[in-house]
């Protein structure tokens, strides 16, 4: 079976296993290779934009804050934001810090009609290790995945 095909149906039976309200969820490095590998697939980094410019970001990846820094308030704007730049025909690779906000956007965009939507499990830092820092266990940094300092 084909690498994309395959990680597409790993991603679905994930999905619905947790009886998730969208498509699908992928690893960071399942996520980075969609990215590399299938046409439309969009990589919409969902972190605040302090965490942008302090953590770093994925070279490439579109950014559209779900919440705002500080105080985490919703962006009430995030699903026009999303409609505004990427089309419902695209594939939707969501990432957040770890995975929870992302999470929320894949519902969001889910309900706004996208019906190719994958949450990036981890996200870009992932859990905290025994000194209660991220990007060391899980997530996208952690798996040595393209990224640059804010």
């Amino acid at each position: 079976m084909e690498q994309t095909t395959l990680i597409l149906q790993t991603a679905a039976e994930r999905a619905a296993s947790q009886q998730l309200a969208y498509q699908g969820a992928l690893t960071p490095p399942e996520a980075h290779y969609l990215t590399q590998h299938l046409e439309g697939a969009v990589l919409v980094d969902v972190r605040s934009a302090a965490e942008w410019q302090f953590v770093g970001v994925v070279p490439g990846a579109l950014r559209i804050e779900l919440r705002t820094f500080p105080g985490m308030q919703p962006n009430p704007q995030f699903s026009a934001q999303l409609q505004g730049a990427v089309g419902k025909d695209a594939v939707l690779l969501l990432m957040c810090r770890s995975g929870v906000r992302s999470h929320e956007a894949a519902v969001l965009a889910a309900a706004a009609g996208y019906t190719r939507v994958y949450n990036v499990l981890e996200g870009f830092e992932g859990d905290k290790d025994g000194q209660e820092h991220r990007g060391n266990l899980t997530g996208w940094k952690a798996h040595g995945l393209p990224w640059v300092q804010g």
